[in-house]
């Protein structure tokens, strides 16, 4: 089993790696901000299961597929940025306001939300590359089972995800019941929403794999 010292290195640098805002911490406080606390840990619970994914794929060694074969990359990317895409269009188009939404408006239950977190993550092939380039560097194959280790790496990044991004959902969803408050509803968080989604489509699309 890998030791204390590794962990703990290894704990450090996702550390720093999750408290740097990125495509995720973006996706969770815009998330929240349009629709509550709930929303948000719905969101962070399916790219905290997206992430146990690409490390099983990193343990049986399908995130390698990635680099043997540049296409499949690239078509893993494409169908995420569309998904992204798809996901914009469509909050743009909600009726009402997110905060105060009125009968023709489609408010999404948390399982759906959950399968979005969930797709965005899997659909991402930087997500696998990070995992496949990070893990293998305190992975010790003299100290049992590789994928075994691979896993408990993976439950180290989801808690320091956990703790970092369910402090940003708290202060996100505060900000969203303040603007609750106002006497007049906002669609500002909607559009928020829906650019990020937008952003995050193009930020996926015109990525390249280094």
């Amino acid at each position: 089993m890998l030791s204390l010292t590794t962990l703990a290195l290894f704990a450090g640098a996702c550390l720093a790696l999750t408290a740097t805002p990125g495509p995720d911490m973006l996706l969770i406080a815009s998330r929240s901000v349009s629709q509550g606390r709930s929303a948000g840990f719905a969101s962070l619970a399916g790219i905290l299961v997206g992430t146990y994914c690409h490390a099983l794929a990193a343990a049986f060694g399908l995130s390698q597929l990635f680099l043997a074969v540049p296409i499949a990359y690239d078509v893993v990317r494409f169908a995420g940025a569309a998904y992204l895409l798809y996901l914009a269009w469509k909050t743009f188009r909600a009726q009402g306001t997110v905060l105060s939404p009125n009968a023709s408006m489609i408010r999404y239950p948390v399982g759906r939300i959950f399968r979005q977190g969930l797709f965005t993550n899997l659909l991402n092939p930087k997500m696998a590359l990070f995992v496949l380039a990070l893990f293998p560097q305190f992975v010790r194959p003299e100290a049992g089972s590789v994928a075994l280790q691979i896993m408990v790496l993976a439950t180290v990044l989801n808690a320091i995800g956990f703790c970092v991004n369910g402090a940003v959902i708290l202060m996100a969803s505060k900000l969203s019941r303040g603007l609750s408050a106002g006497r007049r509803p906002s669609r500002l968080p909607q559009y928020l929403l829906g650019t990020v989604f937008a952003g995050l489509a193009c930020r996926l699309a015109l990525a390249s794999r280094n």
